[in-house]
């Protein structure tokens, strides 16, 4: 009976001095912020590119791929005889043009004016240079690109493209070349299980 009263007062010693134990909560504070703000799958405290186009293709820091931008294109722009007026009906072609440079916002175009070998290299310079101008014109006035970003070369008859000077010649020699020119960040997307590989035409 005294072995049982003596557990008994022991067990009650030990309830009241675990009583006396005063239990703090302490709060952890993170270092790093664990968010993703952009939501690419990558935290903010290892983010480099803010803002990155949901579902690319990024690196470990958030970043798309950098990738170097050469696009050269034709544009097929009938002018007048001694003229650098731009009919509204070839707009679309120069659309194409702004369309790139606002998904490349580092790039830059150079439109590049040619004409055939009638008439004197001086006039030809000064009608060359004008219809370029008239293209960047478009492009700044009508589709707001910077006109940081345009430049209008004209080179006369100095890069004819046939020297034969038919009538064949001086319709392909009669041209304006778009080139847009720069480094920038592509938004590939990654695959994921919805992709559809698109159908070769």
């Amino acid at each position: 009976m005294r072995y049982f009263i003596l557990l008994f007062v022991m067990a009650l010693t030990t309830a009241c001095s675990m009583n006396d134990i005063i239990v703090q909560d302490q709060v952890t504070k993170q270092k790093f912020d664990l968010s993703d703000q952009d939501r690419d799958g990558v935290i903010v405290a290892r983010e480099r590119c803010v803002g990155t186009l949901t579902g690319s293709d990024i690196d470990n820091y958030g970043c798309g791929a950098i990738k170097n931008i050469a696009e050269r294109q034709e544009l097929k722009i009938l002018f007048a005889n001694n003229s650098y007026y731009i009919e509204p009906q070839y707009y679309p072609q120069i659309e194409k043009i702004a369309i790139m440079l606002k998904q490349y916002p580092a790039t830059t175009v150079v439109i590049e004016g040619h004409t055939s070998n009638k008439g004197s290299y001086e006039l030809n310079l000064a009608l060359s240079q004008n219809r370029a101008s008239a293209v960047t014109d478009v492009l700044r006035d009508t589709y707001g690109i910077d006109q940081s970003r345009l430049k209008a070369i004209g080179y006369s008859f100095d890069r004819l493209i046939d020297a034969s000077g038919t009538p064949e010649a001086e319709t392909v020699n009669r041209r304006v070349i778009a080139e847009v020119t720069g480094e920038d960040t592509a938004s590939d997307l990654k695959w994921n299980i919805y992709t559809v590989d698109e159908e070769v035409k």
